[in-house]
């Protein structure tokens, strides 16, 4: 099958949309570091893919893309959690995030150590300048698909998207994305048990070694 790449930003429902795709039967990595991840899994969602679709574009030709468009108000609230969570990990020098954490980061939330990071006018400024880029970027094509995942058959046409057949639809039943990582929680992958689980820093025959392209 081709390649689907989750491109919604962190706290969109990423964690939801992979697991939904667990229960489908698709091998997922929420978060991919290493190239090996990205070669078996068919699925890989959050870092770095909001930030580097253009180069996994690139790379995996027919991939498919999935925006998740959260209402943003509701996104901001949680993004400053996650973002209050995360910063002494994302800190240059002494943070212990992997670095391609930090960049993804870094590029769609600019300085991290900035006084405003967390007001409300800078992270709206975000959502929408990575949601018009994505838009502006595939524009006229039809391989890219903006979700709700509050909206009514939202899996369903999720499924459909990435060409799961109405048959097994049916037979397995879409019905809704699952609610994960509600509030302050944020570790509902890590706790998730299914063995189609594709670890995020899977080591192949190159190691741990990531794809090359520029950023």
């Amino acid at each position: 099958m081709n390649k689907v790449f989750i491109i919604g930003l962190p706290r969109t429902g990423t964690t939801s949309v992979s697991v939904a795709l667990l229960e489908h039967g698709f091998k997922v990595a929420h978060i991919g570091l290493t190239k090996r991840a990205f070669e078996v899994a068919d699925v890989v969602s959050d870092v770095p893919c909001f930030c580097d679709y253009p180069q996994l574009d690139k790379i995996f030709p027919d991939a498919k893309f999935v925006y998740i468009d959260r209402p943003v108000e509701s996104w901001i609230s949680s993004i400053q959690m996650l973002l209050t969570k995360m910063a002494p990990n994302l800190a240059d020098k002494t943070g212990t995030f992997h670095p391609i954490l930090k960049r993804c980061f870094k590029q769609t939330f600019g300085d991290l150590t900035a006084d405003d990071l967390l007001d409300e006018a800078r992270l709206r400024q975000c959502y929408f300048s990575h949601q018009q880029a994505v838009l502006s970027y595939f524009a006229g094509r039809d391989d890219l698909l903006t979700i709700k995942l509050n909206e009514p058959n939202s899996l369903q046409s999720l499924l459909q998207f990435i060409g799961v057949s109405d048959d097994k639809i049916n037979q397995h039943g879409a019905q809704d994305f699952p609610v994960l990582n509600v509030g302050t929680h944020v570790a509902s992958w890590g706790e998730y048990k299914h063995p189609n689980k594709v670890n995020t820093n899977l080591a192949g025959p190159e190691h741990r070694k990531f794809f090359d392209y520029k950023t």
